[in-house]
């Protein structure tokens, strides 16, 4: 593993949403014991609450997700420390997702409080150009609260030719859209998928295979699964509950393991990992584990290891995943890190 490899940048929000971090924080990861060691903060700016990374370049992307929402770009050293390069309006409120296209030509960007989806060119530098679109949702869900208007959550490209998938909270819906390269426009493939009525749909996670994902339903409680087609067609296989605690459930990150055995949910409230095999037609429960805090707002995966980011304990925690069964055991003690909402690896 390269030096640069082994930096892990984290993500979280500051005063400016009621947080308090600072900026993006750095910390070297240790691959063999996982353990995380903090090198402070990188680069300090306003909420950067979600990260990502360019495939070819050493360059990290940011949302700030503010009320006139912005996306920033940073040169990564080797170090892990973070030179600007610039910042973009996003052309909505609140960005609070973003992804870089595989090929690495553009940057594409969900507008929670907008309910807008985003696009940016790149250039050889992997800087973002002017923004060449913006497509706005529209419709609501029937929370009055939670679902008064769109509400973009997440962008998940397909790592081959497949649409890209914006998921929205706001009106029970998964967007499909083929980003035209040249000119950098989003082109819909309709209809939008429909999910369960409330269920609030915030991320989704797809199976190596390429056919089969995943979606956390934050309103709801739920994960429904998907089959996807060779034509980019979504076909809903059922429903399972997110959490087989009591109490207010309230789902964050989905990911299914390298491997593809295993499916992992973030429960905010009761404070879990849930870890469900995925062999059969519906994810089955197969352990649901306490993470130390009570609210898990993302995790990533490295090898073995897993890295926990809990908004609200203003902790890192790492756990060691068991190849046999698929469960996270924590190891060591958890890592300081103040309102975490992202861990980029």
């Amino acid at each position: 593993m390269t030096e640069q490899g082994a930096i892990v940048h984290i993500g979280g929000y500051t005063e400016h949403s009621g947080g308090r971090g600072s900026g993006i924080v750095a910390a070297r990861r240790d691959p063999r014991s996982g353990a995380l060691s903090p090198l402070g903060a990188v680069a300090v700016t306003p909420s950067p609450s979600f990260l990502a990374r360019h495939p070819r370049l050493p360059v990290l992307y940011a949302v700030n997700e503010l009320p006139e929402g912005e996306v920033s770009a940073y040169r990564v050293a080797a170090d892990g420390d973070l030179t600007p390069l610039g910042t973009r309006s996003t052309g909505g409120a609140e960005p609070c997702h973003l992804a870089v296209v595989p090929d690495g030509g553009h940057l594409v960007v969900a507008n929670y409080g907008g309910g807008s989806v985003a696009v940016f060119p790149l250039d050889p530098d992997g800087m973002p150009g002017e923004r060449s679109d913006l497509v706005e949702h529209e419709g609501h869900g029937p929370d009055p609260e939670r679902q008064e208007r769109a509400h973009a959550h997440m962008v998940n490209p397909a790592p081959g030719r497949g649409p890209l998938l914006a998921v929205d909270l706001g009106t029970d819906s998964i967007y499909r859209y083929d980003l035209d390269a040249a000119s950098g426009r989003l082109v819909p493939r309709a209809p939008r998928v429909r999910t369960a009525s409330g269920s609030g749909p915030r991320h989704l996670g797809r199976h190596p295979d390429g056919r089969r994902c995943w979606v956390a339903g934050e309103l709801d409680a739920s994960v429904t699964a998907y089959e996807l087609t060779a034509e980019g067609a979504l076909h809903e296989r059922g429903r399972v509950d997110a959490s087989d605690r009591a109490g207010h459930v309230q789902p964050s990150e989905i990911s299914v393991g390298p491997d593809g055995r295993f499916l992992y949910v973030a429960n905010r409230g009761v404070g879990t990992v849930a870890v469900f095999a995925v062999a059969g037609e519906l994810p089955e429960l197969v352990a649901e584990v306490d993470t130390g805090g009570e609210w898990p707002r993302h995790f990533a995966r490295a090898g073995e290891h897993l890295y926990v980011a809990d908004e609200r304990a203003d902790m890192v925690r790492v756990f060691r995943v068991d190849p046999a069964t698929g469960v996270p055991a924590p190891v060591g003690e958890p890592v300081a890190v103040p309102s975490p909402t992202c861990v980029l690896l």
